[in-house]
């Protein structure tokens, strides 16, 4: 007899649909199965024989051939199990063929029957959703993610038995989960905790207001690392399309915890500077998201830049200017979204101390040594340079308090507010998106703020990238005062955070 089954394979963050077709027919015992399969995937024909065996299901002495098409794509992952399993009993006869009918089958089985959890199961039942599948199972472990799919029937299973009593009918569906609700403001860290900073502090709300790429330089303990920790607390919240977004990107990585649901908070990753280019960037022989697509909607925070490998870092250039990356394998081509506020932190030298020569022993060209590991390229893409001075004793022991993240908050999702009202024609939302083409349009500048950009672009030896990033800035700080013209003032203020880098690439 033959039957066919439904089911999906991760390509990138999006599936494909698989089609298991089984075949039990009259020749010599074999189970074979073809289709251009990996070899976890050719290792499920011992765990199905042997966990239908335990279940009390005795393959016959019969030919059994299992298809999996299309056979021009590589089947890889652990989601195969079940969907080969059911399609063998249906190809028996044990499971009614019209019950497999607008039904999608998912999930990994163990050798006692047992349903386990597989990574990707969101962005799968979206596609699912899409094809016109009413029906899914899916493995226990996975029905919270699996809810929050809507208009589709789910079925956790945990057991071959639980899903033959589904198809027979003596079991129903689960009930539907709902959606998590929105987290609060008051769960991210405060920037009331920040002693001093004052500039470090406007030059986040700057960056964040813009979606700017942001470098703090300063010496060891002047709060680089506290301050960007509690950049997500002035981040406006997710809308459901990004949470569904970046909760795809976890549910592929197996980080979309069952007692979550969709992912509520921005991310917030921050890499050791030991990281790999294919942990940054995504990889392996399986394609899976890197640290940059994970902080997709999120900060990118990279602490002790220098320490990084220089092939690491200059990986960085191309998702940071297209908002996504591309990795090329063998098997295809996958594209991760990548669209990350990327913030930085480094000291000025190896000590750290560095232009303090009572403290700074390091000779000129160690420091130039130290500095040259950041590309010129790299620095170009960062919009934002701002120095993180040493705390005093004051700042430390006084009472007066900063900001709370809340109030520098309320200025964040105001300066947001004029862009989406100015870019709602367009395709891109924030100033630090706006293309050299539409930069005439929307930064207008004065007679004397031409010549004062004149002036700055042959004093600074800016590059045409350079330039046009400092412009996209200074629209940023005069939304931040809620003014539609752009004045010297938000222009000097704007090239007082792309000059602070030349004090020391310039030593």
């Amino acid at each position: 007899m033959y039957s066919i089954v439904t089911t999906a394979i991760l390509h990138g963050i999006d599936s494909l649909p698989v089609s298991v077709e089984a075949d039990v027919s009259d020749g010599l015992p074999i189970f074979e199965m073809v289709g251009f399969l990996a070899s976890e995937v050719r290792e499920s024909r011992e765990r199905v024989r042997t966990a239908l065996r335990n279940c009390g299901h005795q393959l016959p002495a019969k030919r059994i051939t299992i298809n999996l098409s299309p056979s021009n794509i590589k089947k890889s992952g652990n989601g195969f199990d079940l969907p080969i399993t059911v399609a063998i009993l249906a190809a028996l006869g044990i499971v009614p063929e019209d019950a497999l009918k607008d039904t999608l089958v998912i999930g990994e089985i163990g050798l006692n029957g047992a349903i386990l959890a597989v990574e990707g199961v969101l962005p799968i039942l979206l596609k699912a959703k899409e094809l016109g599948i009413r029906r899914c199972i899916v493995p226990k472990d996975n029905h919270m993610e699996a809810a929050l799919v809507e208009d589709l029937t789910i079925f956790p299973a945990d057991h071959i038995r639980s899903v033959m009593d589904y198809f027979s009918g003596t079991k129903d569906p689960g009930e539907k989960l709902c959606l998590p609700i929105a987290p609060k403001v008051s769960e991210y860290l405060d920037f009331a905790d920040v002693n001093g900073q004052r500039m470090l502090r406007r030059a986040c709300e700057i960056a964040v207001s813009g979606m700017h790429n942001l470098l703090m330089v300063g010496p060891p303990g002047a709060g680089k690392t506290m301050v960007a920790k509690r950049i997500p607390g002035i981040l406006p919240p997710m809308a459901l399309a990004e949470r569904m977004e970046v909760s795809k990107i976890y549910s592929v990585c197996g980080m979309l915890h069952a007692s979550d649901g969709l992912m509520e908070h921005r991310p917030f990753r921050a890499p050791h500077h030991t990281i790999s280019p294919q942990g940054l960037a995504g990889g392996g022989m399986v394609p899976k998201p890197g640290e940059v697509s994970l902080a997709h909607r999120g900060v990118l925070f990279l602490d002790e830049l220098p320490e990084f490998q220089k092939s690491t870092l200059e990986i960085l250039r191309q998702p940071m200017e297209d908002k996504k990356i591309t990795i090329s394998r063998v098997n295809g081509s996958f594209t991760y979204p990548a669209d990350f506020l990327l913030v930085c932190a480094m000291n000025p030298c190896k000590c750290g101390y560095y232009p303090d020569r009572t403290r700074c022993r390091c000779a000129n060209t160690s420091i130039r040594r130290y500095l040259e590991r950041i590309s010129q390229p790299l620095l170009d893409r960062i919009d934002l340079c701002a120095e993180a001075e040493p705390v005093t004793y004051r700042d430390l022991t006084g009472q007066e308090k900063g900001e709370t993240s809340a109030q520098i908050r309320t200025r964040v999702l105001a300066a947001q507010e004029m862009q989406r009202t100015r870019y709602q024609k367009e395709s891109w939302y924030f100033n630090s998106q706006i293309p050299v083409s539409k930069l005439s349009a929307y930064c207008v500048l004065g007679k004397k703020e031409t010549a004062y950009m004149e002036r700055m672009y042959e004093k600074l030896h800016l590059s045409a990238r350079a330039y046009h990033k400092l412009i996209k800035l200074s629209r940023t700080i005069a939304d931040l005062e809620q003014s539609e013209q752009i004045t010297i003032r938000h222009l000097t203020e704007a090239v007082c955070y792309r000059s602070i880098d030349k004090k020391y690439w310039e030593v």
